[in-house]
């Protein structure tokens, strides 16, 4: 395999000799594994929150007190100040249940349709907007959580429980909840969402550990996998490092979509700089063989 990398290219245009080489490893691939950072939701119109920069764009009432990102994603602001951590958490969440998953996402799921092994995916993202688009529930790994899913903030129980009972109602302009703060079913204190935040010893991850479980098992059988790895920086590295050894230990070849940094080094396969979605239309529009999965959709 070609270890190619494009990373002086153009992020406005993805260079075509790496996009058919991406496309030449998809039709050769027995199984889809998509590992996703933040910058897979961008093109949905989701910010990525990438540095307090972009972080303060989206939630001007935190840049105007100085508030990071660090500081908001943490249960100490849950216990500190529940309705201003809430009224963080709600907008995302009743933004990620409004936003309509861009196009790439069925681009993958018709990829991994003509696959023997089919797909699996891997994400840091909270945004759920993979069981909506690509597969069921129990096929995505999420690594660090997901934010339509509660626990208690005291931890009185290892239960988490669906988010699908809270519509949360926040006044933007002091991201602030002003409506009921979600409680624990079990105990009546405050909930928060499971999703793993900074500095977290609380977060129940049973649920994570059951994911993981189903991918690594479903990894172990494919034979020639290819990892289609989208929008995941350096920043926060976990992604990177789980797409590089499921590279180095399973035989499989790495599609790295990333506008910077999208070197691969060493490892087999190719680097695109480039966003997801333009990057994966153009993969799909690369004229291949027969075999090719967008041939035989499923």
């Amino acid at each position: 395999m070609s270890m190619l990398s494009n990373s002086h290219q153009d992020p406005d245009v993805p260079d075509q000799a790496a996009v058919a080489r991406a496309a030449a490893l998809i039709s050769q691939a027995d199984g889809l594994l998509v590992a996703a950072g933040a910058g897979m939701g961008v093109d949905s119109g989701l910010p990525d929150f990438r540095g307090n920069a972009g972080f303060w764009r989206a939630y001007p009432a935190l840049a105007a007190e100085g508030t990071a990102f660090m500081d908001i994603a943490s249960p100490l602001a849950f216990h500190a100040a529940p309705r201003r951590a809430w009224g963080f958490y709600g907008h995302r969440l009743a933004l990620y249940r409004k936003t309509v998953p861009h196009a790439g996402y069925d681009l993958l799921r018709r990829w991994s349709g003509a696959m023997p092994h089919g797909s699996r995916v891997f994400t840091s993202n909270v945004d759920g907007h993979f069981q909506r688009a690509l597969t069921p529930a129990l096929h995505v790994d999420e690594c660090h959580g997901s934010i339509h899913q509660l626990q208690c903030l005291r931890g009185c129980t290892d239960t988490v429980w669906p988010a699908s009972g809270f519509e949360p109602l926040v006044d933007a302009a002091r991201c602030e909840l002003i409506g009921p703060v979600p409680a624990c079913p079990h105990c009546g204190g405050i909930a928060r969402p499971n999703i793993l935040m900074f500095n977290d010893s609380a977060w129940i991850d049973a649920r994570h550990e059951r994911q993981e479980i189903r991918l690594r098992r479903w990894i172990e059988r494919t034979r020639r996998a290819v990892v289609i790895e989208i929008g995941a920086g350096l920043n926060i590295p976990t992604v990177r490092r789980f797409s590089e050894r499921m590279v180095l230990r399973h035989n499989a070849s790495l599609i790295r979509i990333n506008p910077r940094e999208s070197e691969i080094g060493g490892l087999a396969g190719i680097g695109i700089a480039g966003g997801a979605l333009q990057t994966l239309a153009a993969i799909d529009a690369m004229p291949g063989p027969e075999t090719y999965p967008t041939r035989h959709h499923a």
